[in-house]
């Protein structure tokens, strides 16, 4: 197995305090390395979100991936809105997430997208460890994804994920995606989410 070398992502986040370096490098890119993920690092990626917390122990998550060339794989482009479709048919594996809606015994599992949540962080670590680049999708057709997979019933389909090592050559986005490469990135300030003691009014 032929490991890339590992690439400086080339947008870090601007933290006010010192965090990980795997969660500050962590960027979404819209275009990769043309190279096929490795299997092993496939693989590793869906143990990474295997391993994370889960309510009660349910694992809820669910994913289906697709590399680039397979069927599968364009009927997942075909699930995109347009604006996804012009960059994410640059990445060598789309991944179309969900989660079971229910616990075993019936009742309504409501914390089945937290724990969705917490797989994709574990995934998108071990990602950025890897020199993957991963970029989350709510633009899609979830209905349309759902049948297109004989996705069940008790699953609600909730994103479709890009991913491939970071690189490939930005020109061949259109100029408007290339101008949102560069821009800057941008969070709210941390006063803004999270209060001690009090909530504010």
């Amino acid at each position: 197995m032929t490991t890339p070398k590992t690439v400086t992502a080339p947008n870090p986040a601007d933290t006010q305090y010192p965090i990980h370096p795997l969660l500050e490098q962590r960027w979404s890119p819209r275009m990769f390395s043309e190279e096929p993920i490795a299997e092993m690092h496939v693989k590793q990626l869906f143990e990474a979100a295997r391993w994370a917390a889960s309510s009660y122990n349910q694992q809820p998550w669910r994913f289906l991936y697709a590399q680039k060339g397979s069927e599968a794989y364009d009927k997942l482009i075909d699930c995109l809105v347009e604006f996804n479709q012009q960059w994410a048919k640059h990445a060598p594996l789309l991944i179309l997430t969900a989660f079971e809606k229910q616990f075993d015994n019936g009742n309504d599992n409501f914390h089945a997208l937290h724990d969705l949540g917490l797989a994709l962080g574990n995934l998108s670590v071990q990602a950025q460890d890897m020199n993957v680049a991963l970029h989350h999708m709510a633009g899609f057709d979830a209905n349309k994804a759902k049948e297109a997979f004989n996705v069940p019933e008790a699953f609600h389909v909730t994103s479709v994920i890009a991913a491939g090592y970071y690189g490939g050559d930005p020109t061949e986005l259109s100029e408007d995606l290339q101008a949102g490469e560069k821009r800057p990135r941008v969070r709210k300030p941390q006063e803004d989410i999270a209060f001690q003691e009090v909530w504010p009014v």
